[in-house]
């Protein structure tokens, strides 16, 4: 599979907007998506984040393997972060979310109060495209004045929304301007932070088979009836052959096979699943 690289024009004006209101911001809630928290974490937005407090945000979580997405939760507060998981779609989560939100200003917030003074606390909500960052913006200020789509890079804007107590700064999903890491680079194209159209979707079609055959084989046979593991290929045909997609001559229709993989891993259909391992990563300093 070739390089993948994705660093659009806008997404360099958005750092800069960023960059220049992190001060007005008292915290960061960074969100990532719990089937990949390492790969939907850009180191670049830490240095914009500075030493401002964070708030980790395992997205997806009802989309994800639930005991390896725990494993993040304890590596995360293990490392002494906030970090919660979670499905913004669920309104529940705005309680949980704006809990946290209180506890990670308490401090300031006391200190505003012997002041005498009564003021509003701003959170920037950052992260990779199509993590749910506006869903979570939406969820929190009770509104759907933030767009929202499956395609990354729907939001290209940093706004100012209210979210009762509190103002949120939404921002455009942004990436870092090179992937040093092409394997977690996959795991963005699997999860559609990558636009599609950039992509060789058989490529990425074959290489989330051998990730899935090397982690979830049973979800693929219950799927899809593969059962031969040994070869991506075959297991792509396998695939096209139970779906149906046949081409006249007899041919595997694969662009069908691909979409319909990538759709199914998408929404949950194949299982809940997580491509990352916490023990994998007990190095890695968010």
């Amino acid at each position: 599979m070739k390089n993948i690289q994705w660093f659009p024009g806008h997404m360099t004006r958005a750092m800069r907007d960023m960059e220049a209101k992190k001060d007005l911001c008292d915290g960061v809630i960074c969100v990532l998506d719990a089937r990949a928290p390492v790969a939907t974490y850009n180191r670049n937005l830490k240095k914009i984040f500075g030493e401002k407090p964070i708030l980790y945000l395992l997205n997806k979580a009802d989309l994800s393997d639930a005991a390896k997405t725990d494993g993040f939760v304890r590596l995360f507060e293990a490392k002494g972060k906030y970090c919660v998981k979670c499905d913004s779609t669920n309104i529940s989560t705005k309680r949980l979310l704006l809990q946290k939100m209180t506890a990670m200003t308490e401090e300031k917030r006391a200190r505003a109060e012997a002041k005498g003074l009564n003021r509003t606390f701003r959170f920037m909500v950052a992260g990779i495209p199509n993590t749910g960052k506006s869903t979570i913006v939406n969820l929190l200020s009770g509104q759907k004045r933030a767009k929202t789509g499956d395609k990354a890079g729907v939001t290209r804007d940093v706004r100012w929304l209210r979210c009762g107590e509190f103002d949120l700064l939404d921002t455009p999903g942004t990436m870092p301007p090179s992937f040093d890491d092409q394997h977690l680079a996959r795991h963005l194209a699997y999860i559609g932070s990558i636009n599609d159209d950039i992509l060789d979707m058989d490529d990425v079609a074959l290489e989330l088979l051998g990730e899935l055959a090397a982690r979830y084989p049973a979800f693929l046979t219950e799927r899809y009836g593969i059962t031969d593991f040994s070869e991506k290929l075959g297991m792509y045909e396998a695939l096209c052959k139970r779906r149906g997609f046949i081409l006249r001559g007899g041919d595997f229709d694969y662009e069908r096979g691909a979409k319909a993989l990538l759709d199914d891993f998408r929404k949950g259909r194949v299982g809940r699943i997580c491509l990352e391992d916490a023990g994998e990563y007990a190095d890695w300093e968010p």
